[in-house]
Order: C-alpha cells, then structure tokens, then sequence
C-alpha cells in the first residue's frame, strides 16, 4: 500500500500526490464506490480491446464518476480551505520533509 500522508488527504506513488478516498465515508458506501469503480476500469479495458470507441468513452465517465464520489476528483473532501496538490510532486510541497523522513526509514 503506497504511503499516506498524515492527514490522510493524499497517497503517494513515485514521488506524486494522489488524492485519497474521502475517509469519512461510511464503510458500505465506500465498498459499493470502490466495486463501481473496478467494474468501470474492466469496461474500460473490455471496450478498448474490442475496438468499441463509444462503449469506451462511457467506460471512462463512469470511472470519472466513482472517482468523484469517493472523493479523488473534483471539489476536495475537505473544509479547512487547504488547496488541492493532486499531482504534485512531493518534494515541492508541505510534505516533502514528512516523505523525506519515510525514505530515511
């Protein structure tokens, strides 16, 4: 499992931020998202092997819609006003000495 940033907000992957599931979503929902979203990515992979352009692309919007409702995409999960650094590399952010310390371990 890649690392998580202590306030949970982000794993990393390579030296990147990714955005984590909200966790404050009760534990069903969240099932049910993740479930959603393994369906979505199969169709996707289904759909480009059989060459279908349209089946891919809704495919790819439901994939885009599991993300957004487990909170990886779109508006942020939280409320303190913190601004998104999805993407970012890890060393140019907030993180960089709490990652630089994991490397160490």
């Amino acid at each position: 499992m890649p690392p998580l940033t202590p306030d949970q907000r982000y794993i990393v992957v390579r030296g990147r931020l990714w955005r984590a599931a909200n966790p404050h979503l009760p534990q069903a929902e969240r099932d049910r998202l993740v479930k959603a979203l393994m369906d979505a990515r199969r169709a996707v992979k289904v759909a480009k092997a059989a060459g279908d352009k349209m089946a891919e692309d809704e495919a790819h919007r439901a994939v885009d819609q599991a993300k957004i409702a487990l909170g990886e995409r779109g508006p942020v999960w939280w409320s303190d006003g913190a601004p998104d650094m999805n993407r970012r590399m890890v060393r140019n952010t907030l993180y960089a000495d709490w990652f630089a310390g994991l490397e160490e371990d």
